[in-house]
């Protein structure tokens, strides 16, 4: 079916990145100890790129998911307030949540119409939600690379 296919390839999208680089690849290998640096001339730290990313998907998953969804404020609910995490368990939760979230969305799309307008969601569709994860991942992942090579951390 047409429709199976199309989903297949969006959570391709979503979990591989394409012609980008993956979340998994990105992280692989990077130092806990450099999660906190701003490299000069960086506005942020790996920490506060990858709280981002984590904060930005769960939010999104709970705009299609819930009916009684409360709006963050932009920038302060989306970026964490340190430039380092509290320690080395709450950077792998992140991590963690980051990857049970974009599962979250994948069992979503897989049993949905990408194409049904959401009511509680302005009308918008899981598709269009779902594409701004991967694009938003995408941009954030490249920050992140961009991190580790002035860290020197990234081969």
């Amino acid at each position: 079916m047409k429709n199976d296919r199309l989903k297949a390839e969006i959570a391709e999208l979503l979990n591989s990145g394409g012609a980008h680089v993956d979340f998994d690849k990105a992280l692989k290998g990077f130092p806990f100890k450099d999660a906190g640096k701003v490299p000069k001339g960086a506005t942020h730290s790996p920490w506060q790129i990858l709280e981002h990313m984590r904060i930005a998907q769960a939010d999104i998953l709970e705009y299609v998911s819930t009916p009684n969804y409360q709006e963050k404020r932009w920038p302060e609910d989306y970026w964490p307030k340190t430039t380092k995490p509290g320690s080395k368990s709450a950077w792998t939760k992140s991590v963690r949540a980051f990857k049970g979230d974009r599962k979250k969305l994948e069992t979503m799309l897989e049993g949905s119409d990408l194409l049904k307008a959401i009511p509680f969601a302005n009308n918008k569709t899981l598709l269009k939600e779902i594409l701004l994860v991967a694009d938003h991942n995408a941009y954030h992942l490249g920050e992140f690379v961009l991190l580790r090579r002035l860290l020197g951390n990234w081969k």
